[in-house]
């Protein structure tokens, strides 16, 4: 369906297509009550542009050909056994049912999926078990359950601006502001972008997370 510049995709079940979605003048809405099998979806448009409302994505692979940035749609969807390829920065994924009372928040859930190919920075996975997921080898690096593990971070020498906001991030997570004992399981991030943002090198985080069996690099 197509009006008004949308373009919706809703109410059924779509296996084995190749959806692209690079219309850079066209809304993207994925769901209500949408499930693709074997699909793979490229994406090609800025975040404001896509909408996935309660949609499930079963063996999908994600090509994202434009860097996909502070996006919160994706703990509106379940994401199993999914691939994802390209650069994701400041997303969310998982269980998050605090972020809102809309049903669709209720039902965020991943599992058995890959980063391996993907470039993620600053994403956060909520709620389901980090262990089903395949993260980014180095450059990237993935801390997991680090509400649990706060007092380890502390203690880690990392570049002092990173470090900073690694604690004010961790201070805005579900888990402080609502008490909530078990929402952000893995935080993961892109050594390169850190770095520079930080006024550091590459060698400076791999030194800092080098004894760390709870950081997967």
């Amino acid at each position: 369906m197509d009006w008004l510049g949308n373009v919706v995709f809703e109410d059924r079940e779509i296996e084995n297509e190749r959806l692209e979605l690079t219309d850079k003048e066209a809304n993207y809405i994925l769901g209500p009550n949408l499930t693709l099998k074997n699909c793979t979806l490229v994406l090609k448009v800025p975040a404001r542009r896509l909408s996935l409302k309660q949609a499930r994505f079963i063996n999908c692979t994600f090509e994202v050909k434009q860097e996909l940035k502070n996006y919160q749609y994706w703990i509106t969807t379940s994401l199993k056994g999914c691939r994802f390829k390209g650069r994701l920065s400041g997303c969310d994924f998982g269980h998050w049912p605090e972020y809102g009372k809309e049903p669709e928040y209720q039902l965020g859930s991943i599992e058995d999926c890959d980063f391996s190919e993907a470039r993620l920075d600053h994403c956060r996975f909520h709620g389901d078990d980090p262990r089903s997921l395949r993260f980014p080898k180095w450059p990237g690096f993935t801390i997991l359950d680090p509400i649990r593990r706060i007092a380890e971070l502390r203690d880690i020498p990392w570049p002092e601006r990173f470090g900073s906001s690694l604690l004010s991030l961790l201070d805005q997570s579900p888990e402080k502001r609502i008490k909530h004992p078990r929402s952000t399981m893995a935080l993961s991030f892109y050594a390169p972008a850190e770095a520079k943002q930080s006024g550091t090198t590459e060698e400076a985080f791999k030194a800092a997370i080098a004894k760390c069996d709870f950081i997967v690099s």
